[in-house]
């Protein structure tokens, strides 16, 4: 990943197209986990469309690997001529009020090599899940040293909560499986999914105003970062209410570019008592 991140970056981007097709082709366990999300949440599509989705979604995959690389090896400030950021006086804005704010995140292929990229402009705080490979997980941590002022692990809600008391913006991301504890079932493409009730409940306690973050890759390699306004009526209170409308905000950012989610994660993995997961 060092060696790549020093490439010319449109040989970086062609390499990652390689990676992601070689990753079509190999790694079946995953296409077979990409197949059943599209299938569950694009069943509109034809089959040509949905087969043509998954070979995008591999592309983007591949190319979101060396985007991570050079986030982590290289310096953000040399893509600034790439980027274009709307709305970044929302958060500015949000920051100003002293309550911090919860960026509300979703695992879109750019995410590493986009939150770098906005940090350079309004630094922020980020969760993370631990990685089981101890060697990467030293160099996440490096890398999370280099663009971030702190990394907290998920499991962490007393150091969000404190970054949020101090008045920081920490980023958290909303649209995992992580299991039926803290989760309530709510539609995500309008199918039933595990979602997790833990922002409403951080938006609750510290009194955080939520604004989502989304960031895309164009067809010349350039990037855009999106940050709404603060989201307006949130938490309502009710639980699944509130999961709903998560769910809806991260539909509505993933529906931009479909092709840049990371949809080989098992996001139906946990499934209401007597139905059987769809893997």
């Amino acid at each position: 990943m060092r060696a790549v991140a020093l490439l010319p970056y449109d040989w970086q981007i062609a390499l990652g197209e390689w990676i992601g097709k070689l990753g079509l082709l190999f790694a079946k366990k995953h296409r077979h986990i990409v197949e059943v999300n599209i299938d569950l949440c694009f069943s509109w599509l034809s089959h040509q469309q949905r087969n043509q989705l998954i070979d995008d979604s591999f592309r983007s995959t591949g190319i979101g690997f060396v985007e991570t690389a050079y986030a982590w090896f290289s310096d953000p400030h040399q893509l600034l001529h790439r980027t274009t950021i709307e709305g970044v006086e929302h958060l500015r804005h949000a920051l100003t009020e002293g309550k911090g704010v919860i960026l509300m995140g979703m695992h879109l292929s750019t995410l590493d090599l986009c939150r770098a990229l906005l940090s350079t402009h309004v630094p922020f705080d980020v969760m993370y899940r631990r990685n089981k490979n101890d060697l990467l997980e030293a160099i996440m941590i490096n890398a999370r040293a280099k663009n971030f002022p702190n990394a907290l692990e998920r499991d962490d809600i007393r150091g969000v909560l404190k970054s949020l008391k101090a008045g920081r913006a920490v980023w958290y991301g909303a649209d995992q499986d992580y299991g039926p504890k803290h989760a309530v079932f709510a539609p995500f493409f309008g199918v039933e999914a595990a979602s997790i009730t833990a922002t409403a409940r951080l938006a609750k306690v510290s009194g955080s105003p939520v604004i989502v973050f989304s960031h895309y890759r164009d067809k010349n390699n350039r990037y855009t970062l999106r940050l709404s306004p603060t989201l307006a009526g949130f938490p309502t209170g009710e639980v699944r209410a509130d999961a709903t409308k998560i769910n809806r905000q991260i539909e509505k950012c993933i529906q931009k570019s479909p092709e840049q989610y990371w949809w080989a994660h098992r996001r139906f993995k946990t499934q209401p008592q007597g139905r059987e997961q769809p893997y």
